[in-house]
């Protein structure tokens, strides 16, 4: 059975077309900070917002002051010294600066910026895992260790970060316990949700619109929907 390879997916509006990894990292790191705060500077004094002794407690009482993006790294590595797929390559470049593109401005869309990507891995995963991982390069180190003898590079080490890009009315619909949701299985197709979900297949729109789907006759077996309530 062939490896599922990571794939590196730029979002529409993007012109940069989709691609694999050379080789899967051996192991990746996925962090998220939370922030909670003192409810008063003037605890951590000795005394409380109203003015009361604070020294029953062992430590100030804490408020939430909300989450922060979560944070992927991949460390990946690549090597040309032999070729790919039967093709050979000279330059270990022509493959990393696939990310190198990844962190240059874009101006296909309404704002000129660096696109925001899907990184997937597999394709059934518990839900709330951390693929598929949306998100923009905030960081991008590269190393090269061998050389050709006429200086193009053949090896590279690189580290590349992720950090977590969530559209607000997505990171809702996620949160909100008015929705369902409906993981993809082979045959499903948006008009069939809908049937089963809605009675009504021609509200296969409304399923699109909820997922941001930019082509809704390709469903992504394994993919985890999220259905609306109709009200």
């Amino acid at each position: 059975m062939t490896l599922a390879k990571l794939k590196i997916i730029p979002r529409q509006p993007s012109n940069l077309e989709e691609f694999e990894v050379l080789f899967n990292p051996s192991s990746y790191s996925i962090s998220k900070s939370v922030t909670w705060k003192s409810l008063s500077d003037s605890l951590s004094s000795g005394s409380s917002a109203t003015g009361e002794t604070n020294l029953e407690f062992n430590a100030p009482l804490l408020n939430f002051g909300g989450g922060n993006s979560r944070v992927l790294t991949l460390k990946l590595f690549f090597d040309v010294t032999e070729p790919i797929n039967g093709q050979p390559i000279k330059d270990v470049r022509e493959l990393t600066n696939k990310f190198v593109k990844l962190t240059r401005i874009e101006r296909t869309g309404k704002t000129p910026q660096p696109p925001i990507c899907d990184i997937r891995w597999g394709n059934v995963t518990p839900r709330n895992s951390d693929f598929p991982f949306t998100g923009v390069v905030t960081s991008l180190d590269q190393e090269f260790t061998l050389f050709r003898r006429t200086g193009e590079p053949v090896r590279a080490n690189l580290t590349v970060v992720f950090t977590e890009y969530l559209l607000p009315e997505t990171d809702q619909r996620e949160n909100d316990p008015e929705f369902t949701t409906w993981m993809v299985k082979r045959g499903d197709t948006l008009s069939l949700i809908a049937a089963h979900m809605y009675g009504d297949p021609t509200l296969w729109r409304v399923l699109a619109d909820a997922n941001n789907l930019a082509d809704p006759r390709q469903l992504e077996i394994g993919i985890t929907l999220n259905i609306p309530k109709r009200h």
